[in-house]
Parts: structure tokens; sequence; C-alpha cells
């Protein structure tokens, strides 16, 4: 039987949050959540301002950190790929219901965690709806957009690089 070591997150937002990696890392993935991106990816694209993972590094690889464009004090738009400012406040995806309590800092958490082997079958699937749903941007961009012109929709864009979808290639 194999012996589970728990990861203990003291954080900001959590004091002795606790659970357990259930797959080993970047496997084993539902298969309706294929994101293009993994977490460390996103971090060296610049995400979230560079605001997001400023107090949780120890959760996580010190890998996903080696590249990442990460801004201690507050968030700064022009680390963020599109250099454009895209994410809603921690506010409004509380005040939406998007929260979920074990993940307090929102999707991008939970996609970590998730990618990192911690699985919990409800929120898994109502993450990964979420997830799905916003592909329709993708649409919005091939549409809308010519192949390649990062300057077209640059919001939307920086929006689904948010959602680990590569925007850069549409």
């Amino acid at each position: 039987m194999q012996t589970l070591t728990p990861i203990i997150v003291n954080d900001k937002m959590q004091t002795d949050y606790r659970y357990y990696r259930l797959e080993p890392a970047g496997r084993n993935f539902d298969p309706r959540f294929t994101p293009d991106l993994t977490p460390k990816q996103m971090l060296a694209l610049g995400v979230f301002g560079g605001k997001y993972m400023t107090d949780c590094q120890e959760e996580f690889p010190a890998s996903w950190f080696s590249r990442a464009k990460l801004s201690p004090i507050k968030k700064d738009k022009y680390l963020n790929y599109f250099q454009v400012d895209a994410s809603l406040s921690l506010k409004h995806w509380s005040d939406k219901g998007w929260i979920h309590p074990e993940d307090p800092r929102g999707w991008f958490q939970w996609y970590c965690r998730y990618y990192s082997g911690r699985r919990m079958p409800e929120e898994d699937q109502r993450q990964i709806s979420r997830w799905r749903a916003i592909r329709r941007h993708v649409g919005a961009i091939q549409k809308n957009c010519n192949p390649g012109d990062h300057h077209c929709r640059p919001r939307q864009r920086q929006a689904l690089l948010h959602w680990a979808y590569d925007s850069r290639k549409y």
C-alpha cells in the first residue's frame, strides 16, 4: 500500500490547508481537459500581471518560477504577454460564485494543483466545464483576426493565456 505525504499550505490566503497528490504531475488528466500550456509555461509567458503566485511558491516546483514573470508588490500589466490587463478582481470572482473554498485564488490555483496531481472529482468537473466554456474566445479571435496578428484582440488573447489556451497560435 502506497503512503501519501500531505501537501501542507501556509500562505497569505490559506493556513494549514492539506491535500494529497494522487496522480503524477502533468499526467492522467480528464480526457475533456487538454490545456495548451502548463502552469510553468503560463508563468514564463506572463499572466495575471505577475501578481498571482508571489507568496505560494513553496507549494510548487522551483522550476516553475525560474523564468516566471512575477511582481511581488502589485499587478503589472506589462508583465503579461500581451501587455494588457485581462483580469477580473478576486472580489468579482467571489461575487460570481466562481471561487471554491479550497482554491481561494481561483481557476489558476485549481489548475496548478490539478496539474500537480491533486484530484477533487466534483470540483475538477466544475473547473473543466468552466475551462471548456472559455474556448468560445478562440472562435472569436479566429473569426475576427488575421492569423498571427497579435495586435488584434489582445485582451481576449491574454484572457485565453490565463486559461491555458495558447492564443499566440491563432
